[in-house]
């Protein structure tokens, strides 16, 4: 059996990444299997611990950096978000293409430990900043300050695109979600 893709997607927070993960994933063709990220923030209202992410406390999430059990983590405006390792690498292993939707200093991790063909990188950009602010603030889940931590941080995770196999513009989310369809179809028959 093949060893399945890893699918990176990260982009700034905001961007949609969700939201076209979803999307995506919704094509059976494509044996995806999403990667669920532990994180230590509190669920936003419809995520589900064990679907969207497994929430866990700052202590659990330290044990599993001590032990090395992360593929990447990082903390970000003032939470950690990690990829268990083992996990991910089981999945492949089996012959599935396992989804990381992850933000940028994740994904520079990933990128810096797994070395093999298999991988393919794709930033999901903004149409604008403006629109970018947009999509943060009709959350309504957080503070002005977090918004503004979230607007500067991203800015600077724009400037990473370059170091991503594909650039993929979120104007729209059925067409942003079809181009990535198609980069993936594109390396998995590449990759057979």
């Amino acid at each position: 059996m093949k060893k399945g893709l890893l699918i990176i997607l990260s982009g700034p927070s905001g961007v949609g990444k969700g939201t076209v993960r979803k999307y995506i994933m919704k094509e059976n063709d494509l044996r995806i299997v999403y990667s669920i990220s532990m994180t230590t923030r509190k669920p936003r209202k419809k995520e589900i611990d064990g679907v969207d992410y497994y929430f866990v406390s700052n202590e659990e999430f330290q044990h599993h950096i001590d032990h090395d059990d992360f593929l990447e983590w990082a903390e970000f405006v003032d939470h950690r978000y990690g990829t268990p390792k083992s996990y991910v690498e089981e999945l492949r292993n089996k012959g599935k293409n396992v989804f990381l939707e992850i933000e940028v200093n994740g994904a520079n991790q990933v990128l810096s430990r797994v070395h093999d063909t298999g991988v393919v990188s794709i930033f999901l950009m903004p149409p604008s900043h403006k629109a970018l602010e947009e999509r943060i603030r009709r959350r309504k889940t957080e503070s002005e300050e977090l918004i503004q931590k979230r607007l500067n941080k991203g800015l600077s995770e724009i400037k990473e695109a370059s170091r991503y196999q594909h650039v993929v513009v979120n104007d729209k989310i059925k067409r942003a979600s079809k181009e990535i369809i198609d980069i993936i179809r594109n390396k998995i028959k590449e990759n057979e």
